[in-house]
């Protein structure tokens, strides 16, 4: 069980997560300062150093935490699976779990003009862009490890997970430019995407015209 100190912590960092993210979708991310946001929280800047190294870490926590969940949803399926099977079925299983998650910090909507920041503003998509990286390397691995294949002899991971990661990212630029879009529509784009992924490497699209 969380204690109260540690309860008290997290509150303190998602409503700076809160804050700044509303002052980049209102004022934008350059123009906001992290003074700007401690005092929306009524806390001193000291204090926001105490739980984000900069703006950067702050504006992609909750794209961080997203993407952290569904690496423990991987590492959590079964052996058996097919590795694209796997990243399929965690992608659709998580996607409620990750939904509240996000809600528990900030609203959905806030959440998707977020997104839209972040895509528009380019430190930002640089830095989101540097993160997946990281990220596909420990999906690599993993992958690696379900198969018993070793990355450095066997392509086949690395070339799967950037697949399955380029998808991802198409994914959520196509939604994430869009106004007004549902979590529930982004859903259905990013599942769209995913399911076209195998199809579009080994199918003759010519047949289709």
């Amino acid at each position: 069980m969380t204690g109260l100190r540690e309860r008290k912590k997290q509150r303190t960092r998602d409503a700076l997560v809160l804050a700044a993210h509303q002052l980049f979708v209102t004022q934008g991310y350059d123009t906001t300062t992290v003074d700007q946001i401690a005092e929306a929280v009524e806390v001193s800047q000291r204090t926001f150093f105490r739980y984000f190294a900069n703006k950067e870490e702050v504006a992609l926590f909750v794209q961080d935490m997203t993407v952290r969940r569904f690496f423990e949803g991987v590492c959590a399926r079964p052996l058996s699976e097919a590795p694209l099977e796997c990243l399929r079925r965690t992608l659709d299983e998580t996607w409620e779990d990750v939904g509240e998650a996000i809600e528990a910090i900030t609203p959905l909507e806030l959440y998707l003009r977020m997104c839209q920041v972040i895509e528009v503003t380019p430190a930002l998509l640089a830095a989101h862009l540097r993160h997946s990286l990281l990220v596909e390397q420990k999906l690599v691995q993993e992958i690696a490890r379900r198969t018993g294949l070793d990355p450095e002899r066997d392509p086949r991971p690395r070339v799967l997970v950037a697949a399955f990661t380029g998808v991802m990212l198409s994914a959520g630029r196509h939604w994430g430019l869009r106004d007004g879009v549902s979590l529930e529509e982004a859903r259905r784009v990013t599942r769209e995407h995913v399911e076209q992924l195998g199809p579009a490497l080994s199918a003759d699209w010519r047949q289709d015209r």
